[in-house]
């Protein structure tokens, strides 16, 4: 696609879309119609090359409203933000929800990821592609993040307003139906049924899930809501962080840093204005638990948000949540506009002085903008691709200024460290590893689901509490990115020293349970071509290395002991290569799973 300022025309819907985002242009300059005015003196240049952390939601509404990006609707973009076609081009590829190309208004994703490939996912797929004609555009893909109900399938249908429909577990007539009829499609389940111990009295996180309306702020008050940020404002901005510290919290997305080490450091900063980023962007193949947070207990993610950014002197936050995330992104939005209209939002909240809001960002299907300074580029309206650091976030974050980021789970954790106190929130667990711990369950068990137990329980207790089916044959510790354990190692302490002595990792809570049905080398393939379609392509060791583990993978197939053996080598040397010389953790870690699924369970031998 060659792009030239003036060559291609919007549509008018195009023109509508982006103005709903921007406002109507003032200028010719912008892509009004051309006055007197404009040949004087040009209006709006600084002013909207300041506004370019707005390309991304302008090419969702492109996307939203049309199906795909055209040329015209893309130059109009542009346009209105003045940033260069090039680069916009550049945005706008980089993430595999959109489109460039004509394609129909309606588009089925379909998970062909690790949990739905072991629920049969090839054969729903194969089913819906022959019975949809050419008005929908089937698309298989990476994880849906509903893997406790594989497999599953989220239809788009182009528009305004954009419709979705969701179907999991989906068969082909219910697929079929989502596609072509997304405002007849069965209504999603609640979101409780994604969490087997709903009703636990002695659940922390998930207490409310299910027994508190998402959508009323007044219920979700009545349980509890907004006492921790009553207790914020009582303990000041300093008193907060001594507690989050003191409670031994750490960041619950795999990377296990400090939170209160995190927060310090970026209130100290005399850089201002200071950010909070909330990452809601859980793109980890078999990952749900934000989901199932957003979905059931929106509130607690704006309260919680708020309290970090009183303690550390942010007035504004952002939520990056997954693209395919329609429910939680719908939840999410009224449970902010309902914050905001009641005074828990804005530029006094609850009369405490402290100014702060929410804007929510949607992603656009890149796995990558899971690491925070790719995330940041992202928002900014940049390619998602990471940073090298140093400069680290906390000095160095969001639009260049000191910024703090957080996980959902991360951040709601906070709720009850200052309920319960510091003390009593760092009894739970073990010494190391504070508090309760999220875990996804799915595969072959009978009750896949969102877990809550304190760290320090083992593998295996979850996995009873889940019901894992008979002929056990591995388990998936923390994603793609995270290794497999045989059958006879369920005593695995589920806490992050736990894990690191074993030799494995905990991540951000994954626990996938595969039996003998499920054919070992097909997953790891698919791991691999995971790992090949996400890289972003800024490093060559990742860039390179991935496409070489899957080729190594493909030659592979079918073959065992020495006449594997050559290219087992090959895959142990690009493995240290991806691990020793990529920029960030997704080439660090594509090596993992493979690693000990040949060195653990004999994958190839």
């Amino acid at each position: 696609m060659d792009l030239h300022f003036g060559d291609s025309k919007p549509t008018d819907d195009e023109r509508a879309a982006v103005d709903t985002l921007l406002g109507p242009p003032e200028s010719s300059w912008e892509g009004a119609d051309r006055s007197d005015a404009d040949l004087r003196w040009a209006r709006g240049g600084r002013a909207a090359r300041d506004r370019r952390d707005l390309l991304l939601p302008g090419l969702h509404v492109l996307n939203d409203r049309i199906g795909w990006i055209s040329e015209g609707g893309l130059d109009y973009l542009c346009r209105r933000l003045t940033v260069p076609p090039a680069q916009a081009y550049g945005v706008a590829t980089f993430y595999a929800m959109f489109s460039l190309r004509p394609r129909p208004a309606t588009v089925l994703h379909l998970c062909t990821d690790l949990a739905c490939t072991a629920a049969g996912a090839a054969g729903l797929s194969a089913g819906v592609e022959a019975r949809l004609g050419p008005g929908v555009s089937v698309q298989r893909g990476p994880c849906l993040g509903l893997c406790e109900r594989a497999p599953a399938a989220l239809a788009v249908r182009a528009g305004d307003p954009v419709r979705t429909a969701v179907s999991a577990p989906a068969t082909v007539r219910e697929a079929v139906l989502a596609a072509t009829a997304p405002d007849s499609a069965p209504e999603e389940p609640p979101a409780a049924t994604a969490v087997p111990q709903a009703g636990d009295p002695g659940l922390v996180l998930l207490g409310r899930v299910g027994t508190v309306d998402p959508s009323s702020l007044d219920d979700y008050r009545a349980h509890g809501g907004y006492t921790a940020l009553r207790r914020a404002f009582e303990l000041g901005p300093a008193g907060v962080i001594r507690e989050v510290t003191d409670s031994g919290l750490v960041g619950r997305g795999g990377a296990a840093f400090p939170t209160g080490r995190k927060w310090q450091a970026t209130a100290s900063q005399p850089d201002h204005p200071h950010y909070l980023v909330c990452n809601a962007d859980e793109s980890e193949p078999g990952t749900f638990k934000d989901r199932v947070l957003l979905e059931g207990d929106p509130y607690a993610l704006v309260e919680a948000m708020t309290i970090a950014a009183y303690a550390t002197g942010a007035h504004q936050g952002y939520v990056y949540l997954r693209g395919e995330y329609p429910r939680a992104l719908r939840r999410l939005e009224h449970a902010i506009a309902q914050a905001r209209a009641r005074g828990f939002l804005g530029d006094d909240v609850l009369g405490q002085g402290h100014a702060f809001d929410i804007e929510i960002r949607r992603g656009a299907g890149a796995y990558i903008c899971g690491e925070e300074t790719a995330l940041f580029n992202s928002i900014e309206g940049y390619r998602g691709e990471p940073r090298s650091k140093p400069p680290f976030p906390v000095h160095k974050g969001l639009f260049g200024r000191p910024t703090v980021e957080n996980n959902v789970e991360t951040l709601v954790n906070v709720l009850p460290i200052l309920t319960m106190g510091a003390p009593a929130y760092a009894a739970i667990g073990t010494g190391k590893s504070t508090g309760p711990k999220l875990f996804c369950v799915s595969g072959s068990v009978d009750r896949p689901g969102v877990y809550e137990l304190p760290f320090g329980a083992t593998l295996g207790e979850v996995l009873r509490l889940a019901g894992v089916r008979p002929g056990l044959r591995a388990v998936l510790l923390g994603g793609a990115a995270g290794g497999f354990v045989r059958p006879d190692e369920l005593d695995i302490p589920l806490t992050f020293e736990g894990t690191r002595e074993a030799g494995t990792t905990l991540g951000s809570g994954v626990v996938m349970a595969f039996d003998d049905t499920v054919p070992l080398p097909r997953l790891l393939l698919r791991i691999a071509e995971f790992f090949r379609d996400e890289s972003c392509g800024q490093c060559v060791p990742c860039r390179v290395g991935t496409v070489r583990q899957e080729e190594a993978l493909h030659r592979i197939a079918g073959r065992t002991g020495a006449a594997a053996a050559d290219d087992i080598a090959l895959l142990r040397e690009v493995g240290r290569a991806l691990r020793d010389a990529s920029i960030c953790g997704l080439g660090q870690t594509a090596w993992n799973a493979v690693e000990s699924a040949i060195d653990r369970l004999g994958a190839y031998e």
